[in-house]
């Protein structure tokens, strides 16, 4: 089992680490090989809707989103962290999300999702949904906690105090690993979900 990991915080080793490191701590206990890669400090520029990637399979912008697409390729599982602002994910992340999703061309389905996002008080649950609506639009199942998968600190450090955050994060890493390994079971089982040709509605 592997899981890639996109930190969008720019600053390392932040409250949003402290969160992923609850959880990097249970993937290892599991077996689980992990790859955390740090999205929010990086000169990402959103997508131009050039349509290059639908010949190429990649994004005409040559950078990390490339970088990261073989190991999204490769993973069982993808995890999703941002610190929230202004209710919303780090932009940075956004734009990388943006291009990855739609430049690349290898299927998504049957891999596990799950979204992390940190705050200093509100605005949790607005990220919480516009990260997983990355996953619920490529046929990715979303893994849950014991509550929203949420962290609370402003300050450096301030979410090691937030212990049922932290509790929430190995829960999620538990779960998450349970679905790993059980949709893996069912592919060999029963195999993946028959896919229909594709239709596309529209209103003109």
């Amino acid at each position: 089992m592997k899981v890639l990991i996109l930190n969008g915080s720019p600053r390392a080793n932040g409250n949003t680490s402290i969160a992923l490191r609850e959880m990097e701590a249970i993937f290892e206990e599991s077996g689980v090989e992990y790859t955390e890669v740090a999205i929010g400090n990086k000169d990402i520029r959103g997508c131009i809707a050039c349509g290059s990637c639908a010949k190429t399979g990649k994004c005409v912008f040559d950078d990390v989103v490339n970088e990261i697409a073989p190991m999204f390729e490769a993973a069982d599982g993808l995890v999703l962290a941002s610190p929230v602002y202004f209710a919303s994910a780090n932009a940075t992340l956004i734009a990388c999300l943006d291009r990855l999703f739609y430049s690349t061309n290898f299927s998504k389905t049957m891999k596990v999702g799950a979204s992390v996002v940190c705050a200093r008080r509100g605005g949790c649950s607005a990220t919480f949904d516009e990260l997983n609506k990355y996953f619920t639009i490529r046929g990715m199942p979303v893994a849950s906690s014991q509550y929203w998968n949420s962290i609370y600190g402003r300050l450096p450090g301030e979410a090691e105090m937030d212990g049922e955050g932290r509790q929430t994060m190995r829960t999620l890493a538990r779960n998450m690993v349970f679905l790993m390994k059980s949709i893996e079971l069912g592919k060999k089982e029963f195999g993946l979900p028959e896919v229909e040709e594709r239709i596309s509605t529209h209103f003109i």
